[in-house]
């Protein structure tokens, strides 16, 4: 906690990529409906997530983060939260074998409604409207109406969330994460792939090691891991009033907990430490991520660490690296130097999708699959080369049958994208291409386990 900090505090700082509501009253009113709300998470809850985050930054954990670009009001819908949940459970089962560590999962869920934008104002046609921000602020369509910000949307997304978050725990808690049943976590469209074969794979290889345990006396109902799996959730803390209005004090501690979700993060955008974000975030109890793109030089890194974690707390602040497949190596070592040279206790993750954004050929938005792959690569060779530990990925992802990056083993093409590009703000992984870098960055952490069994593995250069 920073000294006199209270949740209100940023209100009195210069402030980012807030809508402008043409009714200050009614935002005030739906703001003091949701102080009165009951919190979406627990305060204890965030603390447990922390713990596991410090493993991550100890290097005996690994952070798995994952889900929409931004959640939308029209496709909720209880399959779609199961699909990405199911998704996100397969690349942790791959991981985690890959790894030999275990996985902490945070989906990108029940809360990722607000977005930043590169201008205020956007223009089709020759008419000019407000961006669209996400739908806790306004409508993604492109019409007067729909582009005015309503304070009503927030109390809609604070329901939604509620929503969300009630299936994800009995997703998690309630049998459908019971590792016997990793064979039927399979979704249909990707059944016929490269990757669902080794996919089954591996999972008769987990049923091989279920049935020798349960032959040894170990049955599932004595081991709580197989049967169900601790889930947390995640988004940008972008719109503050919303963040202000669900932030609690913790009966426990005493201490200061933002209850939208288990864990915020600041964008590359509003992450200057004079300025409200940064202020908000600065005085909550929740562990907190911030995406370090390539402006971010070490002195401005290290004032952001000082501010978001003074007491150098293990499991506090993921630095969420967002450089780009060119940039990668040269931008992020310096940082990672440093950050080690200061001794500070912080987890690495690596976003390979906001730095590969390309406009396509036929207009759409994409992302290439190789430019993803070639970021996370050298993610973990700057952390290699480094001494340090890379210790997380952080992905745009769906469990959707989507079109919407290219190449990858399905071959999407530029063509291809307009067959089922559904995203409301930047492309997304489908399930296959999500389970084919999962096993991709499998072999990577593999391949670093096993180097570092072998203590003189790089002078002899096996």
């Amino acid at each position: 906690m920073t000294v006199n900090w209270s949740p209100v505090t940023w209100r009195d700082l210069a402030i980012r990529q807030q809508p402008s509501y043409s009714d200050p009253g009614a935002r005030a009113a739906v703001e003091k409906r949701l102080r009165n709300c009951p919190p979406l998470v627990f305060a204890g809850e965030a603390r447990d997530l922390r713990s596991r985050l410090a493993d991550v930054a100890e290097g005996r954990a690994f952070l798995l983060q994952g889900g929409d670009c931004a959640e939308a009001f029209a496709e909720f819908h209880p399959d779609h939260i199961r699909d990405t949940f199911r998704v996100l459970l397969q690349m942790a089962v791959v991981l985690t074998y890959g790894a030999a560590v275990p996985v902490v999962k945070v989906g990108r869920m029940a809360g990722q409604f607000a977005k930043p934008r590169s201008a205020d104002f956007e223009s089709q046609d020759g008419v000019e409207l407000p961006s669209y921000r996400g739908d806790i602020i306004n409508s993604i369509e492109f019409e007067s109406g729909a582009r005015e910000p309503d304070p009503q949307r927030m109390y809609e997304a604070y329901a939604q969330a509620a929503a969300t978050l009630n299936l994800l725990r009995a997703l998690a808690q309630g049998g459908y994460a019971d590792l016997h049943q990793v064979h039927r976590w399979n979704l249909g469209f990707v059944a016929d792939s490269a990757q669902a074969e080794r996919y089954r794979d591996l999972a008769n290889r987990i049923g091989e090691a279920l049935n020798f345990m349960e032959a040894c006396g170990l049955e599932a109902d004595q081991v709580p891991q197989i049967q169900q799996t601790s889930f947390y959730t995640s988004h940008e803390a972008l719109l503050l009033g919303y963040e202000e209005a669900l932030t609690r004090v913790d009966s426990t501690t005493g201490d200061w907990y933002d209850c939208s979700a288990h864990m915020l993060w600041i964008g590359d955008r509003t992450r200057d430490p004079d300025e409200a974000h940064v202020e908000f975030l600065s005085g909550v109890g929740n562990p907190i991520g911030v995406k370090v793109g390539p402006s971010l030089d070490g002195d401005g890194l290290m004032r952001l660490i000082d501010k978001l974690d003074p007491n150098n707390e293990a499991g506090r602040l993921t630095l969420i690296a967002r450089m780009g497949s060119e940039k990668v190596t040269q931008l992020l070592s310096p940082l990672v130097r440093r950050v080690a040279s200061e001794g500070r206790k912080v987890v690495w993750s690596c976003d390979p999708m906001h730095g590969n954004t390309i406009k396509s050929s036929t207009g759409y938005k994409t992302r290439p699959f190789d430019r993803i792959l070639e970021e996370v690569r050298g993610f973990f060779q700057v952390h290699e080369a480094e001494g340090t530990y890379a210790g997380g990925v952080h992905f745009e992802m769906t469990g959707r049958d989507v079109t919407e990056c290219i190449g990858g083993a399905q071959e999407i093409t530029e063509a291809g994208l307009s067959d089922r590009y559904h995203t409301h703000c930047d492309p997304r992984l489908n399930a296959s291409q999500s389970l084919e870098l999962a096993f991709l960055i499998a072999e990577e952490l593999k391949n670093r386990r096993d180097g570092q069994s072998k203590p003189n593995a790089r002078a002899t250069g096996s």
